[in-house]
């Protein structure tokens, strides 16, 4: 009864605690819908009221008007698109190798790979920005989509330890009826991998559709543009549509919040590394 009763007690307390957590974690997109709502004598009250008196849903549409957003979307659409299968297709031929290829000096390589996370990425921006302005690549998409080919260590080590789940017995076999490296890595493994590959696909979307500061560095035509760079539109030197800000803010999180519910069970199986293929 005692048990039964502590039990309870700690079912209560958990809720209330997660509760309380997803209320910190949702006011501050409440109070960005509230804001976009508003009008602009409004947002300057105080104090600053949650409500607004009168939602003026036009907001979105006048905000949108305000600038190419239409364009600026397209723009981050090419971006993303690329950088999805960059990393991807990267990110799963290095993990593979490292993960079922024995060779010399895998373990090594593999450590220098990790040893690159501690790497702050302020220290490489200048040089980065140099050979790519050497190459003449600066006001082009090309260096916010090339080094994506490139891999990225933290989803190859998730990869790899994904990888390592599958039964080298699986990929024997296959050798044994003459199949090569790129077709197992093809045909049998990728099959296999779907919720890590999930996984490395929204961590690519989020970061190239909330990247800021890499389309602020190469991009220099407006008309190239992504949306995060657009938002800036609304800031003047002395006075920011707050309103129309947060309308569009709010818009350009609506994918991303989409997509995660979406595949949701694919992203939380891909990040059990230690999870086993059945």
């Amino acid at each position: 009864m005692i048990k039964s009763r502590r039990q309870k007690l700690g079912a209560v307390a958990l809720f209330v605690i997660l509760t309380l957590g997803a209320v910190v974690i949702l006011f501050p997109v409440a109070w960005m819908l509230s804001t976009a709502l508003k009008s602009a004598p409004e947002v300057a009250q105080y104090p600053p009221k949650l409500l607004p008196e009168r939602p003026m849903f036009q907001n979105f549409a006048v905000a949108w008007q305000k600038a190419p957003f239409t364009q600026y979307t397209v723009n981050t659409l090419i971006i993303v698109v690329f950088t999805i299968a960059g990393n991807v297709l990267s990110n799963s031929l290095v993990a593979y190798a490292f993960a079922k290829i024995n060779f010399r000096g895998r373990e090594f390589l593999f450590k220098v790979i990790l040893a690159t996370m501690m790497i702050p990425a302020f220290v490489t921006l200048v040089p980065t920005y140099v050979i790519f302005s050497k190459l003449h690549w600066v006001n082009t998409y090309l260096p916010l989509i090339v080094p994506t080919f490139c891999g990225n260590a933290f989803h190859i080590f998730m990869m790899r330890q994904f990888y390592r789940t599958i039964p080298n017995e699986l990929l024997e076999a296959a050798k044994v009826d003459g199949a090569g490296h790129f077709y197992i890595w093809s045909r049998l493994v990728l099959p296999l991998v779907k919720p890590v590959l999930a996984t490395v696909a929204l961590i690519s979307f989020k970061g190239a559709w909330s990247d800021f500061q890499g389309p602020l560095l190469y991009l220099s035509e407006p008309a190239k543009y992504t949306l995060q760079l657009g938002l800036q539109v609304f800031k003047g030197e002395g006075y920011t549509e707050w309103n129309y800000l947060m309308a569009v803010s709010f818009l350009s999180m609506i994918p991303v919040v989409l997509l995660f519910f979406c595949f949701q069970n694919y992203f939380i199986e891909g990040m059990n590394i230690s999870g086993s293929i059945k």
